[in-house]
């Protein structure tokens, strides 16, 4: 029988957030056609010779790889500020992360040493890592290029087929990246493209008996349901997931810099960052002075089309997250916070065709309240004062998540202090938001599991294997 052509439930519809416009339909993956990729996936990995390619010819792969994303950064860039709306300037600073991705992990696969242990007796012993065979990434919608970027680049690297499936919200970006790596040389069938809804392919992408490792980037509540099937299943997890990061302020520090930081961490991007510093901590003596500057800047923002080079903030990256973030912030209004700025969607012109919201700064509320513990994911910044460094990591800490953290302070010893204490990935002294390919990434607590980037980011895909080597003089004996 011939196939059916899809309909509004078995195709995705990417919708630009900046006017409302269809930009493409993609079908979804049949469960049917998720078991074929699987065993495509296998043969290619069993019978293309990648997994025991020399590191050094792998390398070559990535780095051509790289050479063609780099040569269309601009078509890829334009991608995807249609398919999410992200600002065409980062879109464009996205696609050359995932150049240099690709170009570091070529560099790891050719270069990785692993360990000669030291023996106990008469043998050598040495390790080597050991490819998993077919493992599942799965990236968010907020960057995609950048963050399939950051799975696909080192599974390849050791040695991996990879099953990428992007967000429902942002389908665009991984078919062509997995076109650049075939047209790159990659062997066919070691990267494929699934195309779905996470409750549905998602969920038996993450289930499927031929996937033995899984990735994962996202929100809390579906890495924790995935980390679930995982350990029931026994394989590995990655999981980098949400946050409600501190950045806190100190009355030493310079203010210039810091309110400056403290604006790019919540409203870049229009807050739509796991690491976005939402929760501003401020010391009291200059709490006034230091959020009374936020407002003022915030309110001055240029919201404006991803397009417009003059933009600063742009559309969120869907009408229905847009939804999310309005309840968040009428949900905040009800427990008792003051809008200091924002707290509605602007109207006219573009405002009434896409996908915009204010940059909004609420205080009055204790770090507590859900608006304090619960994440936004957009342009809302919440503002609190603490006393001194002990109430500070108290509130700080305050929350179920952990993933990063920003303190402002002329103190080295405070800096040292405080960002031993708080619990968080990544801690940034005197700057903000600062992630590269070269060192690990992730959380402490309900913020994820494992680390990716850096030369971890690699053996994350990778088994540590121990080999020995007897050098026995006399046969073993039954008792030792």
């Amino acid at each position: 029988m011939d196939a059916l052509p899809p309909t509004a439930t078995d195709v995705l519809i990417s919708i630009d957030p900046a006017d409302g416009s269809e930009v493409a339909r993609v079908p979804c993956t049949t469960r049917a056609e998720l078991d074929s990729m699987v065993d495509r996936a296998w043969h290619a990995w069993r019978t293309s010779g990648w997994k025991s390619l020399l590191p050094h010819r792998r390398a070559a792969v990535l780095h051509e790889i790289a050479s063609r994303i780099a040569a269309e950064k601009e078509s890829l860039a334009q991608l995807q500020m249609r398919d999410n709306g992200k600002p065409l300037a980062e879109c464009r600073a996205m696609a050359e992360s995932a150049v240099g991705t690709f170009r570091y992990y070529a560099g790891v696969c050719e270069t990785l040493e692993t360990e000669v242990t030291p023996p106990r007796s008469d043998y050598v012993s040495f390790t080597v890592l050991e490819p998993f065979g077919v493992v599942a990434c799965i990236t968010p919608w907020n960057s995609p290029l950048m963050n399939d970027a950051t799975k696909v680049a080192p599974a390849l690297a050791a040695g991996n087929a990879v099953l990428l499936k992007p967000s429902e919200d942002s389908p665009l970006l991984a078919p062509e990246l997995a076109r650049i790596c075939r047209e790159a040389g990659l062997p066919e069938g070691l990267l494929q493209v699934v195309q779905g809804r996470g409750a549905d392919i998602g969920a038996a992408l993450v289930a499927h008996p031929g996937v033995r490792m899984i990735s994962f980037t996202g929100g809390t509540a579906t890495g924790r349901a995935i980390g679930e099937v995982a350990g029931r299943r026994l394989v590995p997890a990655a999981l980098e997931l949400g946050g409600k990061s501190p950045h806190a302020v100190f009355a030493d520090a310079d203010l210039d810099h810091a309110v400056a930081a403290v604006v790019a961490g919540i409203f870049g991007s229009a807050g739509q960052s796991c690491v976005a510093g939402s929760r501003l901590f401020v010391e009291a003596s200059i709490y006034d002075e230091v959020v009374g500057r936020v407002v003022e800047r915030a309110r001055t923002l240029r919201l404006r089309l991803p397009s417009d080079p003059a933009v600063e903030v742009g559309p969120l990256a869907s009408f229905h997250h847009r939804e999310r973030v309005i309840r968040f912030v009428e949900n905040a209004r009800a427990e008792g916070g003051r809008i200091l700025c924002g707290g509605a969607v602007p109207t006219g012109g573009i405002y009434d065709k896409g996908a915009f919201y204010l940059p909004t700064v609420i205080d009055g509320l204790s770090y507590k309240a859900r608006a304090c513990q619960e994440e936004a994911f957009g342009p809302v910044l919440v503002a609190l004062p603490f006393q001194d460094e002990a109430d500070l990591i108290e509130q700080g800490n305050g929350t179920a998540f952990g993933l990063a953290c920003g303190i402002w302070t002329k103190s080295f010893k405070r800096a040292w202090r405080v960002g031993r204490a708080l619990e968080a990935g990544s801690v940034w002294i005197n700057t903000y938001k600062m992630s590269v390919t070269t060192t690990p990434f992730g959380g402490f607590k309900d913020s994820g599991l494992g680390r990716e980037k850096g030369i971890d980011g690699l053996r994350l895909y990778a088994q540590v294997k121990s080999m020995y080597f007897g050098l026995h003089e006399q046969p073993m004996s039954v008792a030792r």
